[in-house]
């Protein structure tokens, strides 16, 4: 069964940096792509980032671009998002999901309802 963990959350000043990743099992890796969404407490489920674990292109929200960067281990079937530069209102709980797709039609992909998976959460707290 396809299973997705997300881990590296935190409590973090503002300015530092976390790494969260999503390690992932069950499916063909290669073949899907995993994005990164985030959901403050009384907000709504947000899209932050995706990439296509095939050839690696990733898509980013304005809200994080430029500080957040996404990357990808095949050989673990992981997909890391490494945040930098963070503020408190990056605060909020951070969910990895996955669907199937290439990535031309993943970059149109940023809504919570179009991905499959989802691991459970982590949190992110900055303070400021």
């Amino acid at each position: 069964d396809v299973q997705l963990q997300a881990s590296g959350g935190g409590l973090v000043q503002e300015g530092g940096s976390l790494r969260l990743s999503c390690a992932t099992s069950g499916f063909t890796f290669d073949d899907y792509g995993t994005a990164w969404f985030r959901q403050a407490p009384g907000g709504e489920r947000e899209w932050i980032a995706l990439i296509s674990s095939n050839d690696g292109g990733t898509h980013y929200a304005d809200s994080v671009k430029d500080r957040f960067t996404l990357s990808r281990d095949n050989s673990k079937n992981t997909v890391y998002l490494q945040m930098n530069s963070l503020k408190s209102e990056d605060s909020a709980v951070y969910y990895c999901a996955t669907v199937r797709a290439a990535f031309i039609t993943l970059t149109t992909m940023t809504h919570a309802h179009e991905y499959d998976y989802w691991g459970q959460g982590t949190q992110v707290t900055v303070s400021s």
